[in-house]
């Protein structure tokens, strides 16, 4: 269940990433979703690796949003070069 909890949060989290981020989507909104997923195991690496927990609901969603919107940040300059 934890799971299937976690894809929804960073799949909501990658699309409101690249909602915050503008509306210049290469990927569409699918993409953002993945991104997000990806972005909220990279968010919660990054907080590992210096140190922070991010337990409870609220705490893995913020989490999820900053590495979504790292994750974003990152592809759409990589698609720009």
């Amino acid at each position: 269940m934890g799971f299937i909890v976690w894809l929804i949060i960073g799949g909501l989290a990658g699309y409101f990433a690249g909602q915050f981020m503008g509306a210049k989507r290469p990927y569409g909104i699918p993409g953002d979703m993945v991104l997000g997923i990806v972005g909220s195991m990279f968010g919660g690496w990054i907080l590992g690796v210096i140190g922070f927990s991010s337990s409870g609901l609220i705490a893995s969603a913020i989490t999820a949003f900053i590495g979504a919107m790292a994750l974003i940040w990152i592809v759409r300059q990589i698609k720009k070069a």
